[in-house]
């Protein structure tokens, strides 16, 4: 497993209640449909670079890889985006995926 930034460690100490929630309304959403993980981890990562969370594309980028997804298809989820959020987003999320991956 994959360090967590400390911002996110400590609003977890500090906001137990807050965290349950949502890490359960989570469970919920995935239990809820019939999408598999890897799908599940490829839209959260789309919805991540969508609002520029370069943080939240970096955690989804590792859970997708976790889930089995493979790097072409991350960067496939992607650039599907180009249409809808615009090139320089695209552009943007393409850089914060390869902070994981490690490729250029």
């Amino acid at each position: 497993m994959h360090k967590l930034p400390s911002r996110y460690i400590g609003f977890q100490k500090r906001y137990k209640g807050v965290m349950k929630a949502v890490e359960n309304l989570g469970k919920a959403a995935k239990a809820a449909g019939p999408l598999n993980e890897k799908t599940a981890r490829l839209i959260q990562l789309a919805a991540a670079a969508s609002v520029r969370s370069e943080g939240s594309v970096h955690s989804h980028v590792r859970r997708a890889l976790e889930a089995g997804a493979k790097p072409d298809e991350i960067r496939h989820a992607i650039i599907l985006l180009t249409s809808t959020i615009g090139f320089p987003n695209v552009s943007a999320a393409l850089s914060w995926i390869e902070d994981v991956l490690g490729t250029k």
